[in-house]
Order: structure tokens, then C-alpha cells, then sequence
């Protein structure tokens, strides 16, 4: 018998490529490479003993609510508990204003599903997160990049682009950026927040880092500015302050269209685990989180700091690099006439990685720039790290 050929996936999957960091993470899944590729979260910061409490208890104390179908939008009580979070961060917040996601990821997947029609203008930072670009490339938006410097996105640029392409929304990750490690300073925050009001497009907020802040003063978030409150949507998570492996995120938006993405999520996965939120609940209620943040901030500090105090003897001369005040990222840049994807095959070979700076463009990549975590690793690790990329990418030295 003949066998008729199954029809192709849709056009969107063969259309967007896997992610360059997941397959640099699998490509250095051998323990004894060091990897600074990864933005993965110190394991053995985990509160392990908090949270399997936290486990007992909703089991033990009420396992037919735990184990049962909830609500799409969210436990009550984690929905309260991240209220009052945003609100002693300078964000007022009702438990009515949230809905709980399974990670960050899937509150971007939400919005952009929500709001995205294909061919809508979306504009975002350039360099940016990376799994923004798949999501926004599955949504078929035309993606626009907005140029940066040293101080995260450019805000003349943006009026610019903004007044010529008329986007639907702009995502940025205005703190501790990820690939760069930058803060955008407030003035430049207001000036985004007044472009928004100006010109009618939304604001993607994403805010994965901000409570991993070790130098200078707090800034505001961009949704408690008058003039964005009504047109910013705020994209939070758990993963990098409690554990990733809860997946556990949360979007804050105004009602028209937090309802839109309530539905959305109704069917993709009908709610987040009942019982990972009412853990993560009863860990918010029965436990410090922040006693325990202000621990990982000390860690991580003292990692930031050993790979910064490196990188000088690591990389050749003409390198340069920026310190972040948080977040987990240094963003670096070898001499032109390098090329990080090209080295990063030797520094595998030295059984230490990183992630090229290239796919993060949505623009005309730099080839010279890379990206660094420095959270995973010890300071002694991180210093050992050190030496064999300056035996990968300065074989001379």
C-alpha cells in the first residue's frame, strides 16, 4: 500500500531556529567543563528544606485543594503575596491586577499572543533576551530593533523609530539587561513611559532581575510611572529569586487585556499546578524570602566581583567589558577582528564556554561581543574558568 506523505509542520516552526544558548548548554553539559554560558541560578542556593516544607504542609493540610484543578487566574494567596511585594517595591498592586504564569516565558507567550496580529510591529532592544525574538518571530510580528549604549536603550532613537514604524508594543528588559547586565536610568525610563503616552503603543516590561541588585540605588519600574500605568504590562518570575524548576511567573496588567490573556492561557494550559503555586504560597507565608535573597545577593556579588577582577588577564588586550549593579550577565567585547562564535569552539576545547554576543542582535550583529554569567561558579571556579579561556582566546599569552 502506498503511504501518503503527512503534511508540514506550520511555516512559523521551520521558520524560527532553536535557541543558540540551548545548544551551547547541551554542547557544555560535560561536568568538567565551567561554563559562564548559561543564566542558570546558583543549585546550591536553593532553599531545598523551605520549600520541601512547604510541599508537606499544602499536602498534608489540604491535599484535595492542592491536588485539584484551580482557577486560571492564579492561587488567591500567591496572588496576594506577589501584590504585596510589587507594592513595597513602589508598584501598587491588587491581587485582581495579576495572573499567574507558568514561568515569565509563558506571560511573554500570553501577551504577544493577546495582542500580535502577523505583520504588527514589535520593537525591542538591540542586544535583547533572545527567547523574546523566537516569541515574537511564532507571533509573525516584524521585529524592529531600537540601537543601545552603555546605558541600555537609546531614547532619541526610539522616538525615531517609533514616529516611522508606529509599533504595537516595545519589550525591553530595563534592568539588569539581559545579555548586558545594564539599568536603564530613570530619566531614560520616563522618556520611554512618555513615548508610549505620546504615541499609543504598548510596553512589555520584564523584570526577571530586579531584586538581584548589589551596587547603587533602586530605580523605578517603568509601570509606576503615571504616564505608562495604563499601557504597561509587567512580566515577573520566581525562577531567579526562589527556583526555576517551580515554574512559576506572573504578568501584571491592566484589565482589558490581562482578561485577553486570561483566555489565552485557558488554552494553552487551562492553569499553572495547583500545587507548585500552593507551595510556592506557603513558602512566601511561612518563610523570609528576602532574608533569603539578601543571601544570594552575597553570593553573587562575590561572583560578579572574582569575574570582573579576571577578565583582565583572561581576555586579549583591547578587550572591553561593563560592571553591572545586579542580575547575573557581564557583557563583554574582544578587539575587532574577533570572532567570539569562531573562539568559542577552542574554549570548549579547553573545557570553559560563554555565549557569543551575535544571536542576541535583532540587528546587524557583533560578532566581537559575548556574554558572561557568573552565578553558577564559585569565585575559585570562576577564577579557574578564567585561565582557560586565556588559554582558548590568548593561546599566545
Amino acid at each position: 500500500m502506498i503511504r501518503a506523505e503527512l503534511p508540514p509542520t506550520a511555516a512559523r516552526a521551520a521558520s524560527v531556529g532553536s535557541s543558540p544558548v540551548r545548544e551551547i548548554l547541551a554542547l557544555t553539559a560535560r561536568p568538567e567543563v565551567i561554563s559562564f554560558a548559561g543564566g542558570l541560578p546558583a543549585p546550591e542556593l536553593f532553599d531545598a528544606e523551605g520549600i520541601r516544607a512547604a510541599y508537606d504542609r499544602v499536602l498534608a493540610e489540604a491535599p484535595e485543594r492542592a491536588l485539584q484543578y484551580t482557577v486560571t487566574e492564579g492561587d488567591p494567596a500567591l496572588r496576594t503575596a506577589v501584590a504585596e511585594r510589587l507594592t513595597e517595591r513602589g508598584l501598587p498592586t491588587s491581587p485582581e491586577d495579576l495572573l499567574v504564569t507558568t514561568g515569565s516565558q509563558q506571560a511573554l507567550t500570553l501577551v504577544a499572543t493577546a495582542l500580535l496580529e502577523p505583520g504588527d510591529v514589535v520593537l525591542v532592544e538591540d542586544p535583547g533576551y533572545l527567547a523574546a525574538l523566537q516569541c515574537f518571530a511564532f507571533a509573525g510580528a516584524r521585529v524592529v530593533p531600537v540601537p543601545t549604549d552603555d546605558d541600555g536603550l537609546d531614547p532619541a532613537a526610539l522616538e525615531e523609530i517609533v514616529v516611522r514604524e508606529r509599533p504595537k508594543l516595545l519589550y525591553l528588559v530595563p534592568t539588569f539587561q539581559n545579555p548586558t547586565g545594564r539599568t536603564l536610568p530613570s530619566a531614560r525610563r520616563r522618556a520611554v513611559a512618555e513615548a508610549a503616552e505620546r504615541y499609543g503603543f504598548w510596553i512589555v516590561e520584564d523584570d526577571p532581575y530586579g531584586e538581584l541588585r548589589y551596587d547603587g540605588e533602586p530605580v523605578p519600574l517603568i509601570a509606576s510611572l503615571p504616564a505608562a500605568s495604563d499601557r504597561t504590562v509587567l512580566l515577573g518570575s520566581f525562577s531567579k529569586i526562589m527556583a526555576p524548576g517551580l515554574r512559576i511567573g506572573f504578568l501584571r496588567a491592566p484589565a482589558t487585556l490581562r482578561r485577553s490573556c486570561v483566555i489565552v492561557k485557558q488554552s494553552a494550559d487551562l492553569h499553572t499546578s495547583t500545587v507548585d503555586q500552593a507551595a510556592a504560597a506557603r513558602y512566601l507565608q511561612d518563610s523570609d524570602l528576602d532574608a533569603h535573597v539578601a543571601r544570594i545577593r552575597a553570593a553573587y556579588r562575590e561572583r560578579r566581583d572574582a569575574l570582573l577582577g579576571g577578565l583582565a588577564a583572561a581576555l586579549p588586550a583591547g578587550s572591553r567589558w561593563n560592571r553591572p549593579e545586579g542580575g547575573m550577565f557581564v557583557w563583554a567585547r574582544l578587539p575587532d577582528g574577533h570572532d567570539a562564535t569562531e573562539l568559542l569552539k577552542t574554549a570548549v576545547q579547553h573545557d570553559v564556554a560563554y555565549v557569543p554576543g551575535a544571536p542576541f542582535f535583532a540587528g546587524e550583529p557583533d560578532a566581537a561581543a559575548m556574554r558572561l554569567s557568573f552565578t553558577t561558579h564559585s569565585p575559585d571556579e570562576i577564577g579557574e574558568g578564567l585561565r582557560r579561556l586565556a588559554k582558548a582566546v590568548c593561546p599566545a599569552g
